[in-house]
């Protein structure tokens, strides 16, 4: 589940080099892996061409076609350069080529049945232009198949940017681990089918790459966070579940509070708390059963509420309303020293005012989960280095983390948790589907489910995307934001074994 920058990469070749496997060795074993996918996603006669660049991803394609040809495959290989040009490994994998060597070009390409994009990868540090993007416009027009060595040629492989032009491919086959570029967008968008393939670095290599990539960064799945997932036993009950406290905003402003409370009951909490104003409680109480009701006009209300302890967990924002009074709302809870969870209005209440929000969180230590989508994001950190236009979203995330000192999930289709000492997690298990009123409202939820439960932030936050993710993959097409909830019993079911 963890991720290696390209730098990192290098890290784990240089290692492994210099505890006696030979880079050549390493790049043959590359080269094996890709044509191994050819082989795969290619039908037995389908002619396969390989375009090689001038570096070490040219050498892994050279590698390929030779490893095809030796197979009986159809292989033609075109190289962008010349191969008098090619140095170290890549040199090394060209002289074990006995077919021709043709100049790389944009005609023709369309009688191939597959492209192996072995130009560029993910270590690629400007963008391309001339002759290279000229190639690559020529094999997208072409429409055929592209399996991409390491990353589809153009994507910057820590940022998942791209340099000018990219290539769409139907798979990418990286090694030893993937790259934050290959869950970033655009980048993912670009990558297909993800393969990771070992080429026997070694257990020392992957930890020297490992420590030249700290802070560091995940793949987020149940891999990272299953273990600390609350699990029921017989002397479990209510009462040792938690009990969540969701904040309401005045009457015919209330459903996204409902659709919070309902998603920390599903996902587990053993009680479930929404307060609003007096004269909303009527409309609240027309949709809620399970739920319970609590009269909260004031931050002086909110404030003896919580002198109830077993209120562990507060979520505020949802439908609360853009407001100093939301503001002080905020600060109570966060005074209170519990759980906390922010979204929507709670944030953007505090709009250019984060290092305010920030004193608010360290005053009561509170655990606190923020969880912006770009807009919120931006409005919340304006004027900081946060939203530096320069910055990748992983940077921007780990920088707000780290000012707000606090949890942050940065939504989108390349959702991020990150924490203030720059932990992060990428998450690609999820669908457009979500993007739909009211599913931000459902995440909020579940992330204060779970930390009623006794998660803690960083887990809680990544377990409650990726639930909230496996849920919209299991709804798919007319997914609205009730659903999600209801799905929680099936997606813990699958997940828990049980």
């Amino acid at each position: 589940m963890r991720l290696l920058t390209v730098e990192a990469m290098r890290r784990v070749d240089a290692t492994a080099i210099a505890g006696g496997t030979a880079g050549l060795d390493l790049m043959r074993r590359a080269g094996r892996a890709v044509a191994e996918r050819a082989e795969a996603l290619a039908p037995p006669d389908a002619p396969i061409l390989i375009l090689c660049g001038p570096g070490n991803n040219g050498g892994d394609g050279f590698v390929a076609a030779r490893v095809l040809a030796d197979a009986g495959r159809k292989v033609e290989l075109h190289l962008l350069g010349e191969v008098s040009d090619l140095k170290g490994d890549a040199a090394g994998a060209a002289a074990e080529w006995t077919g021709s060597v043709v100049p790389a070009s944009p005609a023709d390409i369309g009688r191939f049945e597959l492209v192996v994009d072995a130009l560029f990868g993910a270590g690629l540090a400007r963008d391309i232009e001339g002759a290279a993007r000229v190639l690559l416009e020529g094999v997208a027009a072409s429409g055929v198949p592209v399996l991409a060595v390491d990353v589809p040629s153009g994507v910057d492989g820590d940022t998942g940017a791209i340099r000018g032009f990219a290539l769409q491919a139907v798979e990418t086959v990286t090694f030893v681990a993937l790259k934050p570029g290959h869950l970033l967008q655009p980048g993912r968008s670009r990558c297909g089918h993800l393969h990771v393939a070992r080429i026997g670095t070694g257990t020392a290599a992957l930890e020297a790459g490992y420590a030249a990539a700290e802070p560091p960064v995940f793949r987020n799945g149940p891999d990272l966070w299953g273990p600390a997932f609350p699990r029921l036993d017989a002397g479990s009950h209510k009462y040792t579940r938690g009990h969540a406290l969701v904040l309401s905003g005045p009457a015919y402003r209330t459903g996204a509070a409902r659709l919070g409370a309902r998603a920390a009951l599903r996902v587990g909490a053993g009680l479930v708390t929404l307060a609003s104003p007096a004269s909303a409680l009527p409309e609240n109480a027309a949709q809620l059963t399970a739920i319970m009701l609590r009269p909260c006009e004031t931050p002086d209300d909110l404030d003896d509420l919580l002198t109830d302890e077993r209120l562990n967990v507060v979520l505020a924002g949802p439908g609360l309303g853009v407001s100093a009074g939301t503001r002080d709302l905020v600060a109570v809870a966060a005074a209170a020293g519990r759980g906390l969870v922010l979204d929507a209005d709670a944030l953007t209440s505090f709009r250019g005012q984060a290092p305010l929000l920030a004193s608010h969180l360290a005053e009561g230590d509170a655990s606190a989960v923020l969880t912006p989508h770009e807009g919120e994001f931006a409005r919340l950190f304006s004027g900081t280095e946060a939203v530096a236009a320069d910055a990748s979203k992983l940077e921007r995330a780990r920088r707000a983390a780290a000012l707000i000192g606090a949890t942050l999930v940065l939504k989108g289709a390349d959702t991020i948790v990150a924490t203030p000492d720059g932990r992060a997690a990428i998450n690609d298990h999820s669908t457009p589907y979500l993007g739909t009123a009211g599913s931000g409202d459902v995440l909020a939820g579940l992330i204060a489910g779970l930390l009623s439960q006794g998660m803690l932030p960083f887990e809680a936050a990544c377990a409650a995307v990726w639930l909230h993710g496996d849920a919209g993959l299991r709804h798919g097409p007319g997914l609205i934001a009730e659903d999600l909830p209801e799905l929680m019993p099936t997606v813990l079911r699958d997940f828990l074994g049980s």
